[in-house]
């Protein structure tokens, strides 16, 4: 029998309450989300659990069904649909798909090349907390060519407690030696700003891949952008002041 759990909507009010934080008055450190908000890849990702799927169910899931079981990393995910035994080979079936279709389904969202260059050329440190795992990650980030960019990924391979609970962003903040006050987290879904308000950081909501976007909407936020050229000359102008 195949058992799907429900999308658990973690909101700020599931939280307890925490200072917003203001804008960094000396931004030290950005730290990106993946999919959605740095790469073009919900295609990619539907995909490949549906190549897994086809294999071992013997028939394909819905997107909602695929978004359900979101949280840990692909081998979690697996875990919920599949036989303990199924999983390691699954898992394996799922990153070959993954980096041999990454080139015609995935993309990274135009400008966004030119923000990270931008943050890195004014000494801005720059990190990658993901809920995906570690090997399609280091897939997506080297096939976009963005690896060089980062100091420091944390994947969902790498933290005990996933999004929305604020450990991916803590550890960031520990390695770089940087405040909370002086970091950014950027991303697109409820589990990042829930995760950047536990951690005390400035969250900045990008809306132009997102999946859930109304849920997005209904929280309140400190910045927020529709379009990557909108979030570009935001940080031009911060830089100007």
């Amino acid at each position: 029998m195949i058992i799907f759990f429900p999308v658990i909507r973690v909101t700020l009010a599931d939280m307890p309450e925490f200072p917003q934080p203001p804008f960094p008055e000396n931004l030290a450190c950005v730290i990106f989300d993946m999919d959605g908000t740095l790469a073009k890849s919900n295609d990619l990702i539907f995909a490949s659990f549906n190549h897994v799927a086809a294999k071992y169910l013997g028939r394909t899931l819905s997107e909602q069904e695929i978004i359900s079981l979101f949280g840990p990393p692909e081998e979690g995910s697996l875990g919920r649909i599949l036989e303990e035994r199924s999983v390691p080979g699954a898992m394996d079936d799922l990153c070959s798909f993954y980096e041999r279709e990454h080139a015609g389904m995935a993309s990274l969202h135009h400008g966004i090349d030119d923000i990270l260059k931008f943050l890195a050329n004014h000494g801005v440190r720059l990190a990658v907390f993901t809920g995906k795992g570690k090997r399609t990650a280091s897939i997506s980030l080297e096939q976009l060519e963005i690896a060089e960019y980062f100091d420091l990924v944390v994947s969902g391979s790498d933290v005990v407690r996933h999004k929305p609970h604020p450990e991916g962003i803590q550890r960031i903040l520990s390695d770089f030696g940087v405040s909370p006050g002086q970091t950014l987290m950027v991303g697109d879904s409820v589990s990042d700003i829930v995760a950047s308000r536990a951690a005390g950081v400035a969250v900045a909501s990008v809306l132009w891949d997102c999946y859930d976007r109304d849920s997005v909407l209904r929280e309140k936020v400190d910045f927020r952008f529709e379009q990557v050229a909108e979030m570009k000359a935001w940080f031009d102008s911060q830089f100007e002041s």
